[in-house]
């Protein structure tokens, strides 16, 4: 919006020239959806609690945990807010990735608050049906995937691997459902790792950290032919929206941070997963992902492996507890240490993957 309203006054103030900066325009973006979120978070809070939106805690989870039943939930709609609001002043409007991206956080968002009603609505932490949040997420995963195989460039449906400069295939037509699947997991694994206070929030900070030095490369083409990536070119417009959300999850860790004034919920954690995915598939960094994500696989991985030991050994357990940030926890770990540590593999992780992006 200030793009569209304030540049075009240039010639009468020569000062306005900042406004067609990207970093400048980025670097305002954060700051704006992070001071949304510092004061309208308490306001929001106090809602929830007025309201008695609570959060259901597992019963065979921690013990620990059990105090924490009662805290305020649905704490993402704080940062979808700070985020539509710093992406519509501070973004050039008439980019298409901008929108997906938006669209995106928005949309799988409502799945998220849907679940959480109900898990408030029921005073448990069922949520709406499996079945019916995994095809919601599909039809969301969907609209992204088709507006960017149809309106993308060419590089939307090739597959690029760290160390390799060129593709390594056309997935063509098949992109589609490679696509839509990598999404949906993208929000279901952010949503897994959503268990201690901070963690989620962290870690997609990391991510976004390493998704902005990204996004801006791969939108220009003196950059990306240097490191031999490929050119998408308007892609660099989502650095606004990649610092706008980095902004609006550092405000809300304010108040999610140990111990916790409120949760994100589903409307926060599937919302954060499904953009990351979105994220990388129009800057064709689908693998690369799977490292800087590094942690949220490792959540993962560790849940298909209990629930497949499980079944093979017929009721025994690979971890005391699974997703793993139980399991230490269990083993007597205190919840800031976990959270700290898995912060920390975060932050190695986004380091190697971006080191990738030399060395090939």
């Amino acid at each position: 919006m200030f793009l569209d309203l304030l540049y075009p006054l240039v010639k009468y103030f020569s000062p306005l020239n900042v406004f067609k900066y990207l970093t400048f325009r980025s670097a305002y973006a954060a700051v704006t959806a992070l001071l949304i979120a510092f004061l309208l978070g308490p306001w929001l809070i106090e809602r929830l609690r007025v309201l008695k939106f609570g959060q259901s805690v597992r019963t065979d989870g921690p013990e620990s945990h059990q105090a924490k039943s009662g805290t305020p939930t649905m704490g993402g709609l704080l940062i979808i807010l700070a985020v539509v609001v710093a992406v519509l002043l501070w973004s050039d409007l008439r980019n298409l990735y901008t929108w997906v991206a938006l669209g995106s956080l928005i949309l799988f968002g409502l799945i998220g608050l849907a679940d959480d009603l109900r898990k408030i609505k029921y005073r448990n932490s069922d949520g709406i049906p499996a079945w019916v949040k995994f095809w919601s997420q599909v039809i969301v995963a969907s609209a992204a995937a088709l507006v960017l195989y149809f309106a993308g460039g060419h590089e939307t449906t090739l597959l690029y691997v760290p160390f390799f400069k060129f593709p390594v295939l056309d997935l063509g037509v098949a992109w589609l459902p490679f696509a839509i699947i990598y999404v949906v997991y993208w929000s279901n694994a952010v949503n897994l790792a959503d268990g201690l206070d901070g963690l989620a929030t962290g870690l997609v900070i990391l991510a976004l950290i390493a998704f902005s030095i990204i996004t801006y490369i791969t939108g220009r083409a003196d950059w990306s032919a240097y490191l031999s990536i490929p050119f998408i070119k308007g892609s660099g417009e989502l650095t606004v929206f990649n610092l706008a959300l980095m902004g609006a999850c550092v405000g809300f860790l304010w108040f999610n941070s140990h111990p916790a004034e409120v949760f994100m919920g589903d409307v926060g954690s599937l919302a954060l997963g499904g953009v990351l995915g979105v994220l990388s598939i129009i800057v064709k960094k689908e693998v690369l992902l799977l490292v800087i994500g590094g942690v949220f696989m490792m959540e993962v991985l560790s849940d298909v492996l209990q629930v497949g030991y499980f079944k093979l050994s017929k009721g025994k357990r690979l971890f005391r507890m699974a997703p793993i940030h139980h399991h230490f926890e269990l083993k007597g770990w205190k919840e800031t240490k976990v959270v700290m540590r898995f912060w920390i593999l975060g932050g190695i992780f986004a380091i190697l993957a971006l080191s990738t992006l030399k060395i090939q």
